[in-house]
């Protein structure tokens, strides 16, 4: 089970203002509570009000909802069709939700309407499992170009790559291993300062490259945790 707790509405709005059309998707997976097609319709509406209340009368959100978003092929499928004059993206999923949105358009930016708090395991055959969310409860996903640095970095460097970074690599190697925790090969991994950078670039906002960004809150995240659905 993944526990999301909303994002506040200003912040949201911070994502958004410089956009003109929003796509905000829900989704109907894992997520408690649920964030399908009606959380994704009344996030469109507070969206478009928050706007108008600042001042930017264009802004417009459609809203639709797709059955998992950490499955890139139904990502691809379902939304693909629906992206004509989309500006931007809001993910009302997990922040895999977000990083799969984003591997999948990497032409459009991609930004987390949600915190995600607590994340629990299922038992499921067969695959390799990649992470890719620590459900630290401050997500910065909306900064760095839909690629977590907390997760991708084994420093979990918040503001820029270390100088183990050499030719857009980690100098800390991946490892791989089998059902029985066994290494079976290592592999180099791209730096993910290095990936945020090309990201960024991409979409023109060097500017969050830029951006300090303070200690996480590790209270937050602390280990072990509990966790109920609010």
């Amino acid at each position: 089970m993944i526990v999301v707790k909303a994002k506040p509405l200003e912040e949201i709005l911070g994502f958004l203002l410089p956009y003109e059309n929003i796509l905000v998707v829900g989704c109907d997976g894992c997520t408690q509570p649920p964030r399908g097609l009606r959380e994704a319709t009344l996030y469109s509406m507070l969206i478009e009000m928050g706007a108008k209340i600042k001042g930017k009368m264009n802004l417009k959100c459609k809203a639709t909802s797709v059955a998992k978003q950490c499955d890139n092929h139904i990502c691809s499928t379902t939304l693909g069709p629906q992206l004509e004059g989309v500006d931007a993206i809001l993910s009302l999923a997990c922040g895999v939700g977000v990083q799969t949105l984003t591997e999948v358009f990497p032409e459009i930016p991609v930004f987390p309407g949600q915190n995600t708090i607590f994340i629990g395991s299922q038992e499921r055959e067969g695959g390799i499992l990649y992470e890719k969310c620590k459900a630290c409860g401050e997500c910065l996903l909306g900064e760095t170009g839909g690629v977590c640095p907390v997760t991708n970095c084994p420093k979990g460097i918040l503001n820029g790559p270390c100088g183990g970074c050499v030719d857009g690599k980690c100098e800390v190697p991946f490892e791989v291993r089998d059902e029985m925790g066994k290494v079976v090969k290592t592999v180099t991994k791209d730096c993910a300062w290095y990936l945020i950078y090309q990201r960024l670039k991409k979409l023109n906002r060097l500017d969050l490259f830029r951006k300090y960004r303070p200690p996480r809150n590790r209270a937050i995240s602390s280990s072990p945790r509990l966790s109920e659905v609010v």
